[in-house]
């Protein structure tokens, strides 16, 4: 393998593991959602909640760390109306979904036009780092694409170690599997599934701005583009565990990644068909290529204590 070989292979995984950031937010989240028996489809309309008013804060304020955390939050606040709607109120998990994903698609789409000139914008600020250390190789560890990429690692071992070894992830696993039992325990099902789809709007707003504000460095209607359902079959795919979803988010980032490269050789390839790629491989992962995926059991059953035997 000469030079070129190489400095190819890296650039290609360099990009995989870039494209493989804002699914591995949005999986991390949807994985704690699921755990605890919520269906979250909603993870659509959670990254772009997160990729709009942080890239809208970063806009007005010219900051970009304060998008990043607002956007967190206000991602945790589309988590609470998803909970509200299919914990507290009982509607069916996929309809509350699906109403969030148009909810939220009508509604950045509306008040981009007005933040924004013509509905995106060309420029938002970048993070500011250290400005003090002028040694290239201390800048390049703390680029914004590290440092985020350090967190999902971080968020990764933490999910892991939460959920299999704390209380919490117990209860969680509980409340997921078996909510009758759990109850019985003295485990509150619905403020468990409260705290866990939170979670995961909060993850998901992150993955939203780090898609705006680093990634793509502007906001633009459709900037999405179906990442929160590749995120969905990565759940599914890495069997709603932490270390099978970042494989399966590496899988879709490489395909992705994959396609823009045939793009640039200029290869007699439709793109249309290459932009499909990666949707293509989610779909397998969905149709069970791995095998068959064993949900929690209680996913997308609201528990009800006044039907308690």
């Amino acid at each position: 393998m000469n030079e070129t070989d190489i400095s190819f292979l890296m650039d290609y995984l360099t990009a995989a593991i870039r494209l493989s950031i804002p699914l591995g937010f949005a999986a991390l989240g949807g994985m704690w959602s699921e755990r605890s028996g919520v269906l979250n489809i909603a993870l659509e309309g959670m990254l772009l909640t997160g990729a709009f008013v942080s890239a809208a804060v970063a806009f007005i304020s010219n900051n970009a760390w304060l998008g990043l955390i607002i956007g967190g939050v206000i991602g945790g606040l589309v988590g609470l109306i998803h909970a509200y709607l299919s914990v507290t109120l009982q509607i069916n998990q996929i309809v509350s979904a699906l109403g969030v994903n148009l909810s939220v698609a009508g509604l950045t789409s509306f008040f981009s036009r007005i933040v924004f000139d013509r509905g995106d914008t060309n420029t938002l600020p970048k993070f500011s780092f250290f400005e003090f250390l002028n040694q290239s190789q201390l800048q390049w560890v703390l680029s914004p694409e590290n440092l985020f990429i350090f967190l999902l690692i971080i968020l990764i071992i933490s999910s892991l170690y939460l959920l299999f070894y704390t209380n919490f992830g117990l209860s969680v696993r509980a409340v997921g599997q078996y909510p009758l039992a759990a109850e019985t325990a003295g485990i509150s099902v619905d403020w468990i599934r409260y705290k866990c789809v939170m979670l995961s709007g909060i993850l998901c707003g992150l993955g939203g701005s780090y898609l705006a504000l680093v990634h793509i460095q502007y906001f633009a209607e459709g900037i999405v583009a179906g990442k929160g359902y590749i995120a969905l079959a990565a759940v599914i795919f890495g069997r709603w565990h932490p270390l099978g979803i970042m494989g399966a988010c590496f899988l879709f980032g490489a395909t992705e990644s994959l396609q823009l490269r045939i793009q640039a050789f200029d290869i007699n390839i439709p793109y249309q068909f290459l932009n499909m790629l990666p949707y293509l491989v989610a779909l397998l992962a969905l149709l069970g290529l791995g095998g068959k995926a064993s949900p929690p059991k209680a996913l997308g059953v609201a528990y009800n204590k006044e039907s308690r035997d």
